[in-house]
């Protein structure tokens, strides 16, 4: 897999960002992931993550993975949410004016996931992937409809994002996402993560 690493203008300073090409018929798509929360070691290099990405790849989409600022090579400091989704939108403005009228899928674990699922609220976006959304610990459930296919992915034994609360609140939303259970994943899908690869492209592909 072709990836090449690069620093670009971000809202406080230089972002990092990891590009990588598609594995499958290409199309015309963006890719976007976002990663978990950037004080508890999240990075672009979570397995979740790299899994997500490679989903996309998959499906022929050319994909982007970056730090939020503060993290590694992006500079900046920790902004409770609302300077990494101003990190998230630069990203997109980047890739847009990289290839114009290119579609934009996003996806997001844990941390990333609210930041994508607040972005999908903002923009247009055309396919958005939220696996283990933090809805008890960011203001989520303030989230205007998120009107784009979207699919939910959920491990009943997170211990650290409450499955109940994630079901009620995905159950609640008008329109619903597609939610998929994954009965015996922890937070991390340790061990599950090719089946996590599969099922996402099989509901993205329905």
């Amino acid at each position: 897999m072709k990836e090449a690493t690069r620093l670009i203008d971000g809202p406080s300073g230089k972002l990092e960002v990891a590009v990588s090409e598609p594995t499958g018929e290409e199309r015309s798509a963006w890719g976007i992931v976002c990663h978990p929360h950037p004080l508890y070691g999240g990075t672009m290099h979570n397995k979740v993550v790299t899994t997500l990405a490679k989903t996309f790849q998959g499906m022929g989409v050319t994909t982007v993975r970056f730090n939020f600022r503060g993290v590694m090579r992006s500079e900046g400091s920790f902004d409770q949410g609302n300077g990494e989704l101003d990190d998230l939108l630069a990203v997109i403005d980047w890739v847009q004016r990289e290839r114009l009228k290119n579609e934009i899928w996003l996806a997001g674990f844990s941390f990333g996931a609210f930041i994508a699922a607040k972005a999908a609220t903002q923009i247009p976006v055309n396919k958005l992937v939220t696996v283990a959304p933090p809805v008890q610990h960011f203001p989520m459930q303030n989230l205007p409809p998120i009107t784009c296919p979207w699919v939910l992915v959920q491990g009943e034994l997170d211990d650290v994002v409450p499955p109940k609360e994630v079901f009620e609140w995905a159950e609640s939303r008008q329109p619903q996402p597609i939610i998929i259970r994954f009965p015996q994943a922890g937070h991390f899908f340790h061990g599950q993560l090719g089946e996590l690869r599969m099922r996402i492209e099989e509901a993205l592909r329905g």
